[in-house]
């Protein structure tokens, strides 16, 4: 298992600012960190990959779609090919990191809701969408990890279950799936009862408390999570998925009002201690 640490901790874009704190993550053990792909270009996150190299830090990317005129679930054809032009863009991106994975809530804008639940008809829209976008991605070598996000956030694909049906109607060998904690917690029965059934399509996990602070100090269930997830022989990234403030339109997304831990350094300190002990006792 490799650990790493979600950056949208301190920044949506990562910049030389922010070499001594991956510099730190380093230090504290961590394996790589997870680069938010949300501007920039190719070169940037290039140039970003010999920082991570020298550092002998590995990582993996994560986006999400940014604008509504962006939806892949969208009648308008103009919105999905925005869409598919965007994450054809954060995948170039991504590999231009060297990364092998690009993760998150890749199926619609956050915070955007039609008044019902998903039609068949988006159905439709979204695995042609995602075939697309898993025949771009599989040309570069890349797995797109996709996420089930509560229903606070979204509408498509909220449970674990869910996103199983999902990926099974796209079946590409490039469009896989992800496990977060913090969204089992809200959505599911028991935060561990999804592990087993979607065992076939959990290919990252993020690591995230039920309040999205430092992890060990709400009310997950970590023993569980731990044990379930060896117990069906995961062996992946545990990427550390905390928020702050310091992204306003995240911050607004994901409903951040207050600070979530007395430190950023708790989070990845207590964090680490969190999954190595964990893991190693599962």
């Amino acid at each position: 298992m490799k650990i790493g640490f979600n950056m949208f901790l301190w920044t949506g874009h990562v910049t030389e600012e922010h070499h001594p704190i991956m510099a730190a993550l380093k230090e504290q053990g961590y394996d790589g960190v997870q680069i938010p792909v949300l501007e920039g270009d190719p070169s940037h996150y290039s140039s970003l990959k010999k920082t991570l190299d020298d550092m002998g830090l590995e990582c993996t990317a994560l986006t999400i779609i940014p604008e509504v005129e962006m939806n892949p679930l969208s009648d308008n054809p103009d919105s999905r090919q925005k869409g598919l032009d965007y994450l054809k863009w954060s995948l170039d991106c991504t590999a231009a990191l060297g990364a092998d994975q690009l993760c998150g809530p890749l199926h619609q804008p956050l915070g955007y809701f039609s008044g019902t639940g998903p039609t068949e008809k988006e159905v439709d829209h979204a695995v042609k969408f995602h075939r697309q976008v898993g025949d771009y991605a599989q040309s570069a070598g890349i797995t797109v990890n996709m996420e089930a996000i509560n229903r606070f956030e979204c509408y498509f694909v909220n449970t674990m279950a869910d996103l199983c049906a999902y990926l099974t109607k796209v079946n590409h060998p490039a469009i896989s799936g992800m496990y977060d904690t913090f969204h089992a917690n809200l959505e599911e029965k028991h935060v561990t009862d999804c592990i087993g059934p979607s065992a076939q399509w959990i290919n990252h996990v993020h690591i995230s408390e039920n309040d999205r602070g430092t992890p060990g100090k709400g009310h997950i269930d970590w023993t569980s999570v731990f044990r379930e997830l060896k117990s069906v022989g995961y062996n992946g990234w545990f990427t550390i998925e905390a928020f702050s403030r310091a992204l306003p339109q995240l911050a607004a997304a994901t409903m951040i009002w207050r600070d979530l831990s007395p430190s950023l350094d708790e989070v990845w300190k207590d964090g680490f201690t969190l999954i190595r002990n964990g893991w190693d006792t599962a």
